[in-house]
This record gives structure tokens, sequence and C-alpha cells, in this order.
């Protein structure tokens, strides 16, 4: 049986407004998007998020339900729901303006024993929900895994020196953390990115990734770093592939037995690069049949094994 994963955090609306031509409207949300490509890859899974009731909310709603992502008691409870604006210029460069609020209950969460709890972006870090993701972190910490995405949004986490005493807290209390090399590069500046992975690994985290794009993801691991380029594919956007190579991790990790209970995390902390190289194998394969679809569609099983 599949260990269980809670994922904490945003679901929210993008609205995507070109030059011109009518605005379009997508459900998205880091952490929805993970939840949704845990649940494809067979993972029963969990959504702790805030959204509304109105025709949005029911929108996010429906499609949790529709992946078989079940949705925590209280995640309904927002006036109203949170919505991402990406105003697209002439190149296609998109500017965000973000309308989010974000509170949870953590007494309405409760991440079952021998589970997986994965957390990050909006929602690991802006008042006054994050104080509360915080909680939940705590409390599962000693009977579930954690793993952590910073997924940086500037407009909203304030200064660099604001969000790092916030971001590193997380990391200091999880086993598994996925950055992209944006995000390194607005929290850390022109540190070289494995000075920054070793600064994490120090923290406590198993495994410390950076993705960097349609280029090789850089992984610290078992005492030392390893490199791995993407898989070749022919790409029609980026959008979601960071999640689902966070999705794909977490799958790979799970099944290998490196994530669930203390006894996991055990022997995730001493694993060798065979079993960790397979579980990147997963992600990789995630992030490249995502970037080879429109839009955030991370795969199922049977896609990983049409495409290998």
């Amino acid at each position: 049986m599949q260990s269980p994963v809670t994922v904490v955090g945003e679901a929210l609306i993008d609205i995507v407004i070109p030059p011109s031509g009518p605005a379009m409207e997508h459900v998205g949300g880091s952490p929805a998007n993970v939840a949704i490509g845990l649940s494809r890859l067979g993972h029963p899974t969990t959504l702790a998020t805030h959204i509304g009731t109105d025709a949005r909310g029911r929108r996010i709603a429906d499609l949790m339900a529709a992946e078989g992502v079940a949705l925590t008691p209280g995640s309904t409870d927002a006036r109203r729901t949170p919505t991402a604006a990406a105003h697209l210029d002439d190149a296609g460069v998109a500017t965000y303006e973000f309308d989010l609020e974000w509170a949870l209950d953590p007494a309405q969460v409760v991440v079952p024993d021998g589970a997986h709890l994965h957390t990050g972006s909006i929602a690991a870090t802006l008042a006054p929900g994050g104080a509360a993701v915080l909680q939940i972190v705590q409390a599962a910490r000693e009977h579930a895994t954690i793993s952590y995405d910073p997924n940086a949004r500037p407009t909203l986490m304030g200064s660099p020196e604001e969000a790092r005493p916030v971001i590193e807290r997380l990391i200091r209390l999880a086993d598994v953390v996925k950055a992209s090399e944006e995000d390194v590069r607005w929290l850390y500046g022109t540190t070289p990115l494995t000075h920054v992975l070793a600064e994490w690994a120090a923290m406590g985290p198993a495994i410390c990734a950076v993705t960097q794009g349609g280029s090789e993801v850089v992984v610290l691991a078992a005492g030392t770093i390893e490199h791995f380029p993407t898989l070749p594919t022919m790409v029609v956007d980026t959008v979601g592939a960071g999640d689902s190579f966070m999705a794909g991790l977490i799958s790979g990790l799970v099944d290998a037995g490196l994530l669930g209970n203390a006894a996991a995390r055990e022997r995730l902390r001493f694993a060798k690069w065979p079993a960790i190289r397979t579980a990147l194998d997963r992600a990789l394969a995630c992030a490249a049949v995502t970037v080879s679809r429109s839009g955030s569609n991370p795969p199922t099983r049977s896609d990983l094994e049409i495409q290998v």
C-alpha cells in the first residue's frame, strides 16, 4: 500500500492576461500542482489549502476531486478564492499581481502516522497562515517525513533578508529540500550553488536539490554532490515543471521506503546513491513529460512507462 502524502499550501486561479485578446484562467498554485502530481503517480494525497466556495473555489475543488486529491476540513472556508494575475508583455514576459489571503487552522490538518508531509511556496511564508504551516510541520515531524520547496515569490515574501530566516527555519525541519536556481539567486545572490547546498545540508536535510530550468539539476546527498542533466524533450512550455519534478522525487523516495515514518527518515539519512538516483530519475522523467505538454499537466505512472 502506498504511504499517504499530505500537502499543505495554496491553491489558486492563475489569470493569464495577454497584450490583446481575452484573459484565460487555470487552476494553479505550486502545492496544488504537487498534490495532483502525487495523486496521478498513485499516492493517496490530501491537500490542506484555503479557497472559497465561489465559482473559482468550486472549480478548484471539483478538479481536486476529479484528480483523487482529498481536501482537509476547513480548506473551503476562505472569503474568496485567491488569484494570481499574470500580465504578459509583447515578449511574453509576465508581471504578476496577487490577490491572496492565506490562513489555516492547524487543528484541522492531521498528518497520519507514517505519512509524508510536503509544503512550500507562498503558504509557508505568508502571514498569518505561514505560522500555522510551521506549527503543522513541527507537530508532524515526530511521526512523518517532511519535504519543502521555497518556490520564492518576492512580491509576497518581502526582501531576501526578511524571507531567509523563515525559509531556513523550514529547511531545518525538512528531510528533502528542492529549490530552483531563481530561488537561490534571490535568497543568496552570487553565492555558488554548491555552497548553498552545503549550508542547507548542514541544517539537517538528507537531500538538497537545485533545478536550473532546462539545464542540469545539482543534488547534494549521501555526502557528495552529483549533477543530473535534464532529459531531452520537445518543450511546449515550462509551466508546472518544478512542481512535477518535486512530485516525482517524493514519489520515487516513498516507493523506495525512504519517506514516511521516523524509521524511513533514518533509512533516507544513510541511503546510498543508487536508491536516490532512481528517485531522481523519476523526478526528471516527470518534469520532461510536463514540459512536453501545455500547462501544468503532470504524468501518471503509465505515462512514465510509455515515455521510458
